[in-house]
């Protein structure tokens, strides 16, 4: 045999000497020195066990010669088969052992084993009949008349870091989750066990990083034994001392201006190593290093080498800022919606500029304006072009993915005066490329119905600029007038949008109106209709320095119109229709804001009879003297209805008063209109009211409802007022 198995064969006879031998091992440790092995009767028999009168005998158990001569002759034949062991002599079974069976190993008996087991001669059941529905367990079962454990929660020691971690804890806590229910009390344990885990991890995000923390279980004594059990779950927190920065070390390529990354990094030493205030200052760094130059800016993971005795944290922060870029050319991939001479258009930057990020989103959110695309985006390219100032030149790559072209839309309004009025449009946004749309609107309401068709280049040579020539018959009635118009119009107007409102503004073109209104004739007293043919020229300049478009809570505004007309109804008469008017807001707190506005207007070089009264003006209404029915401020005919005038003065105040969503907006609003060409304050009428205002992303909803306080004859005491936006 080999040496591996005749080690292992010797192992093996070991092992049985040490099992048949246990028992005289065990006398040989217990006999008392100096005596004497008994003999005769009272010698020990194999399987005795006597007490050793001193264990701690140095006399061999077994005598060397004794155990060698026990060991089999080993062979030096490596490759041997190991020789067999002898079979054990067997033993009779007895009637009444039928069912036991012993083995006998160098002359010792083992212990019977126990009956044997008649399943264990049973065939094994096939695994198609096995039943594999899972085990239900204890959580799995929902017994309806198991006793619900009601508990309370308490903390301690979170308020020392500080009053809003509280808050924060609470928002998590599991205990809290559980809102004072739970199956039992080891459920509640368990729900403290994870809240002391995380009172230690909020400690350790604002800098106590020695903090601990230990939750307690305790039951509430309640005189009424038939109550459920009521345990009380505290969890206690120790912040220990807080940790702050004592070296703060930036390792970056070198930058223009030098230090740039350490200037954008807003931590210095001694500041709480706190997580928020970390990655806070880390994230500082991502963003505005893009907008100076370093499109590809990476920031590392930080290190925080933490030191108990101090405590303090060195702080280590590896950034790659790479190359130092400005602005190169563009590209684009994908459907070919636009092609790269039109993509020129909509680009704020210059190529050679400094690289900055904000007007690479700019032309991004300038594509998604145009609603042309499925999805669009825009991300530098490296190109390894080296400019003269050191400068590497970074293309923008546009990938474009055309969208559906056409779209519906629609708004609904209501105002005392004007009843309902709702529109809907239909649009191809792109029918005649680029951005070429065609629109046809209708107008569905109780005092007016219309349609119109009109065709809309925009961007049309320049970003927000945009051509329209439009066409379209309408049916207006009023208390004013009843008119039936149809009129040619182009414009050309340079806007403010969404995501670039510009501080100044403009529009100018050109207008072909017919119309046959009912107008009443002072001279013959009665109402009569007649035609009208005007020529006019419109144009707007608005200097605008607001923070927003349609809910504004900071700046003014600046707008002037002027409209030189021509009226043909017998012979050709000249005029001009001029209109200012400037609104201011100021924010007196974070939730209040009080807005004014003043407007005036004139109309000069025609008698108001002369004039179509559709193109005179009107006090009254939702955009102009709240509590006053729309176009009923100024003069009247005999039958009481309103025949406008040539001038006009409006004043409003507003204090817009905000919470969340909502916004409560109390007002006052002054103003008439005159038969003369020059506006006065002899005669204004007031009108006050509130309102209500729900802000949505596209703008403030608006819900007012208004009362003339000085009324005349006539007026209606209250009138409301729904529409998009605010009042101006």
């Amino acid at each position: 045999m080999t040496a591996s198995n005749s080690r292992h064969h010797w192992l093996a006879l070991a092992l049985v000497a040490s099992n048949t031998g246990f028992a005289g091992i065990c006398s040989a440790q217990l006999a008392k020195p100096g005596t004497a092995p008994a003999k005769g009767p009272d010698a020990p028999k194999p399987g005795d066990q006597t007490q050793s009168a001193d264990p701690r005998s140095d006399a061999p158990i077994v005598p060397d010669a004794e155990f060698d001569s026990a060991l089999p002759p080993l062979s030096s034949d490596l490759n041997a088969p190991l020789e067999p062991m002898s079979a054990a002599p067997a033993v009779a079974a007895t009637p009444a052992t039928a069912t036991t069976s012993a083995t006998t190993v160098s002359g010792d008996v083992l212990p019977p084993t126990g009956p044997a087991d008649p399943q264990l001669a049973q065939p094994l059941i096939p695994l198609s009949s096995f039943d594999t529905t899972p085990l239900q367990t204890a959580a799995d079962i929902k017994d309806k008349d198991a006793p619900e454990i009601r508990y309370e929660t308490a903390t301690k020691g979170l308020d020392k870091a500080g009053s809003g971690l509280e808050a924060e804890y609470k928002a998590l806590s599991a205990l809290a989750e559980g809102k004072g229910k739970a199956a039992n009390a080891t459920q509640v344990a368990a729900r403290g066990r994870e809240d002391e885990a995380l009172a230690v991890r909020l400690l350790k995000s604002l800098g106590y990083y020695d903090a601990t923390a230990i939750s307690t279980i305790e039951t509430i004594p309640d005189a009424d034994k038939t109550k459920p059990t009521r345990l009380k779950a505290t969890v206690s927190a120790q912040p220990g001392r807080l940790y702050s920065l004592s070296s703060i070390t930036v390792q970056a390529n070198a930058t223009t201006p030098p230090d740039l990354v350490r200037q954008q990094l807003p931590l210095k030493v001694g500041d709480p190593i706190e997580a928020a205030r970390i990655q806070g200052a880390e994230a500082n760094v991502s963003l505005t290093l893009p907008q100076q130059g370093y499109p590809f800016v990476k920031v590392g993971e930080r290190d925080i080498l933490l030191d108990d005795q101090t405590p303090t944290g060195a702080y280590t922060l590896p950034v790659d800022t790479g190359p130092r870029a400005s602005f190169g050319q563009l590209r684009t991939e994908g459907d070919p919606v636009f092609d790269l001479e039109h993509l020129g258009l909509f680009p704020r930057f210059k190529a050679g500029e400094l690289y900055d990020n904000r007007m690479t989103d700019d032309l991004r959110d300038a594509l998604v304006a145009t609603s042309q695309f499925s999805t669009v985006s825009v991300e530098p390219v490296r190109t390894g072009t080296v400019n003269p100032d050191g400068t590497e030149q970074v293309d923008l790559l546009v990938r474009q993915s055309a969208g559906k072209p056409r779209s519906l839309g629609g708004n609904v309004g209501y105002s005392t005066g004007q009843g309902f009025r709702a529109e809907g449009t239909w649009q191809h946004r792109n029918l005649f490329p680029y951005e070429g749309a065609l629109i046809g609107s209708v107008i569905a309401g109780t005092q007016e119905q219309g349609l119109s068709g009109t065709f809309r280049r925009a961007n049309a040579g320049r970003r927000d600029r945009t051509f329209s020539l439009t066409a379209g018959a309408n049916h207006s009635n009023y208390d004013a007038y009843d008119a039936f118009t149809t009129s040619v119009g182009v414009r050309w107007s340079y806007d403010s949008t969404p995501i670039w409102q510009k501080p100044l503004t403009y529009y100018y073109g050109g207008e072909l109106v017919g119309t046959n209104e009912s107008v009443y004739d002072f001279a013959q007293g009665k109402d009569v209709r007649r035609t009208y043919g005007i020529v006019a020229l419109p144009g707007q300049v608005k200097f605008d320095r607001s923070d927003s478009l349609l809910n504004p809570t900071k700046g003014y505004r600046l707008t002037l119109n002027l409209s030189p007309e021509t009226s043909v109804q017998g012979s050709v008469k000249p005029y001009i229709r001029t209109m200012i008017e400037g609104t201011f807001y100021y924010p007196v707190s974070s939730s209040i804001v009080i807005a004014g506005r003043a407007k005036a207007g004139s109309i000069q070089g025609v008698d108001r009879d002369d004039l179509a009264p559709s193109r005179r003006y009107y006090g009254g209404g939702g955009g102009s003297v709240r509590g006053y029915g729309y176009q009923r401020l100024g003069p009247f005919d005999p039958n009481g209805n309103p025949v406008g005038g040539r001038s006009l003065n409006e004043f409003a105040l507003e204090a817009r008063y905000r919470f969340g969503d909502f916004g409560i907006v109390p007002f006052i609003d002054a103003g008439n209109s005159y038969e003369s060409s020059t506006p006065n304050l002899s005669s204004l009428r007031y009108g006050a009211g509130i309102g209500g205002r729900f802000y949505t992303s596209f703008g403030p909803m608006r819900f007012d409802v208004a009362t003339p306080l000085n009324p005349r004859k006539g007026d209606g005491k209250i009138a409301l007022y729904i529409s998009i936006g605010q009042a101006f």
